[in-house]
């Protein structure tokens, strides 16, 4: 593992303040917020810079707007169409968090809302478009919002844009307590994970799951493969398997229900008695239909959810090391009251999954010591 700068080992930031970047891309629907496991992950990075003396400027995103502002002119108001995409719902989350209320402001040229008289959240970066440029003016005028920038937003540190990867050219730059433990937690799962290995790829993103299934033909024991990239890729997941010399893992695709919304009940048996010989079990993604919206049903009724349903609860029952990322897939596991039962969760779902398929992270790259 490369030598990170940590902001933990900063002795002190008195006077100074961060410029913090955060993973704020979470479901958020009528301007509720449905899962916050990514901003629970952020807390402590934050209450570690306040004890330190920092004041913090908070940066993130959420989903894909359309950037309205030039690199030089970003402010309010926010146009109709991106409304959806404003984090004043963060903002006010912030401000239950740490006893505070919910401002209007503006620093430098970016709008914001101050949380207390030490946090500040920066309005959706991503409305600019310096952000997913990475422009490097755009990241020097971030670089004026702290004297030290550190990133704990792991979920993005596979983008190369201004607020990962540009603004670190301008200013002293750590990575956060959370990104640091991702990093160190997998990192030993592509190391030394206790075996056997398995790992659980399921979702639909085929064109980013395919480089794990593939990577993990190597490392792993045993990779299991359901939901829809399983349907669509069953012939070339086989066909790779073959093509691999020497020692590899045994890999098992699922079979789909005739609806194709879900696995069969003979592959969930299947699936179970390979988690069943694991000591380490990796999971990212589900493998059916899930309806992010449901209340908990009765997983005996055949709905797609069945599947997944099923599975989780094997898994949290094994004795295995047990990790698991991807949005759909957490937060599933938290409607269901199953994720703190999990040793590990990544926020990321992508960044995730490009880490452990061997691919160097540019906003991890941008922190090597």
């Amino acid at each position: 593992m490369s030598k990170f700068r940590t902001v933990d080992s900063v002795s002190s930031l008195s006077g100074k303040t961060a410029l913090l970047r955060i993973d704020t891309d979470i479901d958020i629907e009528n301007g509720r917020i449905l899962d916050d496991t990514r901003l629970q992950s952020a807390l402590p990075t934050i209450e570690l810079l306040l004890k330190k003396g920092a004041d913090v400027n908070i940066v993130g995103h959420l989903g894909r707007p359309k950037a309205q502002f030039p690199i030089s002119n970003f402010q309010f108001p926010i146009s109709n169409e991106n409304k959806e995409f404003t984090l004043e719902p963060i903002a006010h989350w912030l401000a239950k968090k740490f006893d505070g209320k919910v401002e209007e402001t503006k620093i430098g040229e970016l709008p914001g809302w101050r949380i207390t008289p030490k946090i500040i959240l920066l309005e959706n970066i991503r409305f600019s478009e310096g952000e997913e440029e990475n422009d490097l003016e755009f990241a020097r005028e971030l670089s004026l919002l702290g004297d030290i920038f550190v990133n704990d937003a792991f979920a993005v540190s596979h983008r190369e844009h201004a607020s990962i990867v540009g603004v670190t050219k301008y200013l002293p730059s750590y990575a956060g307590l959370h990104l640091e433990r991702e990093i160190e937690v997998l990192s030993n799962v592509l190391k030394n994970p206790k075996r056997p290995l398995a790992v659980l790829i399921g979702g639909a993103k085929i064109e980013t799951k395919l480089p794990l299934v593939e990577a993990m033909h190597h490392l792993a024991d045993y990779v299991l493969v359901g939901g829809e990239i399983a349907e669509q890729d069953r012939v070339l997941i086989k066909v790779q398997h073959e093509k691999i010399a020497g020692k590899k893992s045994a890999v098992l695709v699922s079979d789909s229900t005739k609806d194709g919304f879900d696995i069969t009940p003979h592959s969930i048996e299947n699936f179970k008695q390979i988690l069943a010989q694991a000591k380490t079990i990796v999971w990212n993604g589900p493998v059916g239909k899930i309806d992010q919206g449901s209340k908990i049903k009765d997983q005996r009724s055949g709905n797609t959810e069945r599947g997944t349903m099923e599975l989780a609860e094997f898994i949290v029952r094994t004795k295995a090391y047990k990790v698991v990322g991807g949005g759909d897939t957490v937060s599933f596991l938290r409607r269901m009251n199953l994720l703190n039962k999990f040793d590990f969760v990544s926020t990321g779902g992508g960044a995730m999954l490009e880490f452990l398929s061997g691919h160097k992270l540019p906003g991890l790259q941008a922190l090597e010591a």
